[in-house]
């Protein structure tokens, strides 16, 4: 979609990446660290800096308990992180239960990994985990469960009733969990992030993925990371090895400024991103979508039945070629394809002014001749 609003120079509602500028204290220290001559390999698994940061990081806002040395991985982006997870841990013709709607890249990730996905839908528009629906997939050869809490696409914060739910059963079938949490600092209306590893003893059988792409509006410079049991970081460090080698080396020592941020960042930032989806919530409900209010992260899924196109692929290629605004059909976050056949997925993290003239745009969806 990225590629098709370049070609008709739309406005880009489609891949979760900010149109404004990095906040200056990073590119300070971006620019500080290429100075100072950080430009050679860092140690494969992540500069002690940054390990170091991470891990007092960790415990402070997650409860989780890292040791730098033994816990911890530094990767190309929370994308690699994922990756890397799945191939230190899975075994071929294991099963890896994906909760739906889910971020792209999981199902290729579970793939690539030869695992067997097993899918557990969750309705709209709660996005509700069905302790039943859950336990069922749930088998003598489930090896991991992937949780993407805060969840893109449909903004959803995991309870602590469901996050208990998943603790229960891995514990109960003696299997991990991946944790996905780019959003955690993107929660609106008074809800906090919970990290699945901070419940009991799931530290030890949770492998907790983040990064720097969406906290901090760089998501071109690939730091991720991910937080694991010794003996699993052992084997993502070496998975991770052979990927990649290692994160840029720059870019690492930067990001340890943005874990020097004092909280008004993060407050600041969530204030900016509630704006922001009023904004786009007011400009798609006005036009006659039926949208899913987000709790977290920056995306829209939108139901756009009252336009009368065929399908969400369809209805993408129209929005994009002859209203000029990008967005993501709504299947490509489904196994079942018909789940996801009636929605797109919008994203609101750009400016303001980006988002209205976006809005002027869509009104000719109401124009007859559309």
């Amino acid at each position: 979609m990225t590629r098709l609003c370049e070609t008709h120079r739309g406005i880009n509602l489609a891949q979760g990446f900010p149109d404004f500028e990095a906040p200056a204290a990073l590119k300070q220290a971006a620019i500080a660290a290429i100075q100072q001559d950080h430009n050679q390999y860092a140690i494969t698994w992540g500069s002690k800096r940054l390990r170091d940061a991470l891990a007092a990081k960790l415990e402070r806002f997650n409860k989780i308990p890292a040791d730098p040395e033994r816990n911890l991985v530094v990767t190309c982006g929370s994308t690699e992180a994922m990756m890397a997870a799945m191939l230190a841990v899975v075994n071929p013709s294991e099963e890896v239960v994906l909760l739906e709607p889910f971020y792209e890249n999981y199902g290729p990730d579970a793939l690539l990994a030869e695992a067997r996905p097993r899918f557990v839908p969750l309705d709209p528009p709660s996005f509700a985990l069905e302790p039943e629906r859950l336990k069922e997939a749930f088998t003598r050869r489930t090896k991991a469960i992937i949780i993407n809490t805060p969840n893109n696409p449909s903004g959803k914060v995991f309870t602590g009733e469901e996050l208990k739910l998943i603790a229960d059963l891995c514990t109960d079938h003696d299997c991990l969990a991946i944790t996905d949490e780019i959003y955690e600092q993107i929660v609106f209306d008074g809800l906090r992030h919970t990290s699945l590893a901070s419940l009991r003893d799931m530290a030890e059988r949770t492998i907790t993925v983040g990064g720097f792409s969406k906290t901090y509006s760089v998501t071109g410079w690939r730091i991720g990371y991910a937080a694991a049991p010794a003996t699993i970081a052992t084997a993502l460090k070496r998975v991770h090895d052979f990927l990649t080698v290692g994160a840029p080396a720059p870019l690492q020592e930067a990001a340890v400024a943005a874990l020097e941020l004092p909280e008004s960042y993060y407050e600041e930032l969530r204030a900016m991103y509630a704006r922001k989806r009023g904004i786009l919530l007011g400009i798609l409900e006005g036009l006659g979508f039926r949208c899913v209010r987000p709790q977290a992260a920056y995306y829209i899924l939108a139901d756009f039945t009252a336009f009368g196109f065929q399908n969400d692929v369809t209805f993408a290629r129209h929005l994009v070629e002859h209203i000029g605004v990008a967005a993501v059909p709504g299947s490509s976050f489904y196994r079942h394809k018909g789940r996801g056949e009636r929605l797109v997925r919008f994203t609101f993290s750009k400016r303001d002014e980006t988002l209205r003239e976006a809005g002027r745009r869509l009104q000719r969806l109401l124009a007859p001749s559309s």
